[in-house]
């Protein structure tokens, strides 16, 4: 139980590590974008090659299929919920105008840490071993939302120990939720856990797709489509080694 609480927070220790330098230093904005679209490749290549492969093999192609594309359909609700409430320029460096957009950002954040860090506690369960392929997807994925972030709470007024607060209190979150993920679900069926999973990973890749690609796109060009061509090899990669 503890390993994967502790695992949890591992993964999203790159929420701090991007919020410290974003106050600390003014990153290039191209570098921030080439940084995400990095991410955003190695956190494709890690949902589709790993949890959804995984999925398919336990619960069949029919079962995956409805469970991915309801995590992205829940997905895509809360963003649009967040749409309205300001917070979806909650991965944008640039600052946010909408009223009390603060909450709208760390209620988006959480959005997508919880469901990445119960993963990492189901996949304690299905294997016995942490899932190396997601946590360094989750990683390297996580740096560029809190350092564009960061600088955008920067523009709107927040003060650097708020900031800090902010994803410190993510880092837990992200912690408790791989617990919970492993404790609640210890005696889960293969097929459910598997479905969950899924679900998961429709849920990552709407996030993706609708909030750092663009991101990195508008900031880096053409060039970003590359660099997360780079980052899916590299979760290949990854895949590879650790099968």
């Amino acid at each position: 139980m503890l390993e994967a609480a502790i695992w949890g927070a591992v993964a999203s220790l790159s929420l701090m590590f991007g919020s410290i330098i974003g106050l600390i230093y003014n990153i290039p904005v191209k570098v921030n974008a080439y940084l995400m679209a990095l991410g955003t490749g190695v956190l494709i290549g890690a949902s589709s090659f790993d949890l959804l492969m995984e999925s398919m093999e336990k619960s069949g192609i029919k079962r995956t299929a409805i469970a991915f594309l309801g995590g992205a359909l829940l997905f895509t609700i809360m963003e649009l919920i967040l749409y309205k409430k300001g917070g979806t320029n909650r991965k944008r460096s640039s600052g946010n105008t909408a009223a009390h957009s603060g909450i709208a950002i760390f209620i988006g954040t959480l959005m997508d840490a919880i469901p990445e860090s119960l993963i990492i506690g189901l996949s304690l369960i299905a294997s016995n071993h942490v899932d190396i392929l997601f946590i360094v997807a989750i990683f390297i994925s996580n740096f560029p939302e809190a350092l564009s972030s960061t600088v955008g709470l920067k523009k709107d007024g927040y003060q650097k120990r708020r900031i800090f607060l902010l994803w410190s209190s993510v880092v837990l979150i992200s912690a408790l939720s791989s617990l919970i993920g492993y404790s609640f679900l210890a005696h889960a069926s293969e097929v459910v856990i598997a479905s969950i999973e899924a679900f998961g990973a429709g849920g990552l890749i709407a996030m993706v797709c609708s909030t750092m690609l663009p991101e990195a796109y508008q900031k880096g060009g053409p060039v970003v489509g590359f660099i997360s061509c780079a980052g899916l090899m590299i979760a290949l990669a990854l895949t590879s080694l650790s099968g």
